[in-house]
Formats: C-alpha cells, structure tokens, sequence
C-alpha cells in the first residue's frame, strides 16, 4: 500500500508527511512518500494534494509538474483511486477558482472558489486559526469525529459547493464556510488535517483507511 503526498512546491509538505506517516504507521496503511515523479503517483493507491498560496499559481504548479497532473488525474478519474485535497489542494478539485483572476479548477466537485465575506466586519480575512467543525453529511472519514471538534485554518478563499450533498462538513465564520467536500473516492478538506492535532490525525487515519 502506496500513499503519494504530490509536491508541486506548494503545500506544508514536512509536516503533512510526518503526520501521514505515524497514521499510517498506526493504522497498518504501509508506505507514505512526498513525490514530484509521475510514475509514482501513477502506481500510488492513494493520492494526497496539498496546496498554500493563489488558486491560479497553485494550479499553473500543477500543471507544470512533468507529468504529475496527467498521472494524478488519471489515477482518481480512471481507476478511481482514493483523494484528499488540503486547503487549496481542496479548492483546485472545484469547477472555477475567483482569486485573482477566473481559472479553471479540476471540477470534481461543482461549484466556485470564492473570497471570504464575513457579515460581522469584526470578523477578519483570512480567516484563521482554530474552528468548531459541523458535519452535514455522514461519511466513513468522520468515524471518531463528531460536531464540535476543532480543526486549524489558513484561509481567504473557500468553496460554494452546487450540490450541497457534497459538502460533508462546514465552519461558522458570520457565514456558512465549508470545510470538507467529497463525492465518490474524493475527498477535500479546507483546513490543514496536519494541524489539527487529535481531530486531524484521526481524519488522516480514517483516509487512510477508507476503502470507498
């Protein structure tokens, strides 16, 4: 078993290998690498996207990858292997990113990444530090995880979601914001699992473990 954490120089990949690796560890989930080569993320049995910075020069990263993007795509779409997008991982698996400019996302889950607009004008953006998640939707990577439970977030831009079946989790922020999206073998989460420390590390293990 085989999880790849892609780097397309974007994404706290040091600290989101050392959290998926103990998991794996505990949950008997085998090897966990950081890659920027094709050919494993071809043969990988699961697929970690992370992601900080702009929606467009994150993508751009993506696409310029040597391979990397036909490979991940490939993978997910075809032969339907298992996904978790963090933070603007995430948002590139939406139909169209607003940040900066409109760019095309992967549009596996419907819907636009836009910038945070908080009613209370007390409330700041980026919105960020830790947040009461609210499940929506039950689903196998909540297993130990109930409403209430914190999660850590760095963020500007979130997902509106089409179809809100879609979206499994959201945060309060004087708007509904969503924080994990998923459908079929794919999942997204807005906040940094990785960081998350209890709440996180039992939602990496249950990715790990989930067999969809």
């Amino acid at each position: 078993m085989l999880t790849a954490i892609i780097d397309y120089e974007s994404g706290n990949l040091h600290s989101a290998h050392k959290a998926f690796e103990r998991m794996a560890r505990e949950v008997g989930a085998g090897d966990v690498v950081v890659t920027a080569d094709a050919g494993v993320v071809a043969r990988a049995d699961r697929i970690v996207l992370p992601g900080d910075g702009a929606f467009p020069a994150c993508m751009a990263a993506l696409q310029g990858a040597g391979g990397v993007y036909d490979a991940m795509v490939e993978a997910v779409e075809v032969k339907g292997r298992p996904f978790l997008g963090i933070c603007v991982g995430m948002q590139l698996m939406a139909s169209m990113g607003r940040e900066y400019r409109d760019t095309p996302g992967l549009d596996w889950i419907a819907g636009d990444v836009t910038r945070i607009t908080p009613s209370d004008p007390t409330l700041k953006v980026p919105h960020m530090g830790w947040n009461d998640l609210v499940i929506d939707h039950p689903h196998p990577v909540f297993d130990g995880v109930t409403t209430g439970d914190h999660a850590y977030f760095v963020h500007s831009y979130h997902m509106a979601v089409d179809n809100p079946a879609q979206r499994l989790a959201h945060v309060d922020y004087a708007e509904e914001v969503t924080a994990i999206i998923g459908r079929d073998t794919m999942l997204g989460m807005q906040f940094h699992p990785e960081k998350s420390q209890t709440t996180g590390l039992r939602l990496i293990a249950n990715f790990l473990s989930w067999t969809p």
